[in-house]
Parts: C-alpha cells; sequence; structure tokens
C-alpha cells in the first residue's frame, strides 16, 4: 500500500509565479498513477492574452501532449483554487482520475459552487473530488494579490 503525497505545495508554487507574472495566482500540478509530476502551469491569462489560459487547463495540455494522449486516466490534478466551470469541463474531459483543490471559489467556481459540472447528468465523467487542501495558504495568495491592485 503507497502513502499519499500531496502535490499541493507544487502548485500553490506554480500559484506565486503567476503572480509575480501579474496574473491571478492559481497553480496547477497533474501526477501520473506512478506518482511522477507530467505537467506543472500557473495561469497565463493576460501573458497569452487567452481566456482559455487557465492554469489547469495549460496542465491539461501539457499533460496530454507529453503522453501523446487526448485523455490522462489515473492521473491526479491538484490546484489551488476551486476549477471554473470551463476547467471542471476540461478536468472531465480529459477522465482526470482525482481532483484536489484549496481554496472555493464562491465567485466562479464550477465544481461546489455555481455550475457543479460533476453533478450535471451531461458531465460523462466525474474525478474523485477532495477540497480544502492547503486552503489557507491558498486563500492568502490569492488575498494578497487582490489586495495589491486595489
Amino acid at each position: 500500500m503507497s502513502r499519499f503525497h500531496s502535490h499541493m505545495q507544487a502548485a500553490l508554487e506554480h500559484a506565486a509565479l503567476a503572480a509575480a507574472r501579474g496574473e491571478v495566482p492559481v497553480g496547477a500540478v497533474i501526477v501520473a498513477p506512478d506518482g511522477r509530476v507530467v505537467a506543472a502551469e500557473g495561469n497565463r491569462t493576460r501573458e497569452r492574452a487567452d481566456p482559455t489560459a487557465h492554469a489547469e487547463v495549460l496542465a491539461i495540455r501539457a499533460a496530454c501532449a507529453a503522453l501523446g494522449s487526448e485523455r490522462l486516466p489515473g492521473h491526479d490534478l491538484y490546484v489551488t483554487l476551486e476549477p471554473c466551470p470551463m476547467c471542471a469541463a476540461a478536468i472531465g474531459f480529459a477522465r482526470i482520475r482525482r481532483l484536489y483543490y484549496g481554496a472555493a471559489d464562491p465567485k466562479s467556481g464550477g465544481v461546489a459552487q455555481g455550475a457543479r459540472v460533476f453533478t450535471h447528468p451531461q458531465c460523462h465523467h466525474a474525478p474523485e473530488v477532495y477540497d480544502g487542501i492547503a486552503a489557507p495558504e491558498a486563500e492568502a495568495l490569492l488575498r494578497e494579490f487582490f489586495e495589491r491592485l486595489r
């Protein structure tokens, strides 16, 4: 039996890098079934002038490219903020096994808030979801980022 190892610290590091680039501090890490990190990204919507360049989408794209597959069965995703509906749909399409996220997103979340994509009848795949992982750290990054903007 293998022990659980959280990769949320790496996601938090990518969120901090995103903040340093002037992006909303969200980081995502995709882990293969053997425990290897196959992709890690932070938000890049402003940098790329691309509203779909959320950390989760970029990490899914990178992992799929590395594996040569449009699906990631058995892979886990760690993300610092509850995925929005777009990212939740991408997680389902990629067939991510488990989703671990930090801070809840009452305004734009798509997992436990708002759209609740994984409970929708048209959702073809729902990952196991674990929320609140390192939530205080993720919330602090977000709070500090938005306080600097005001």
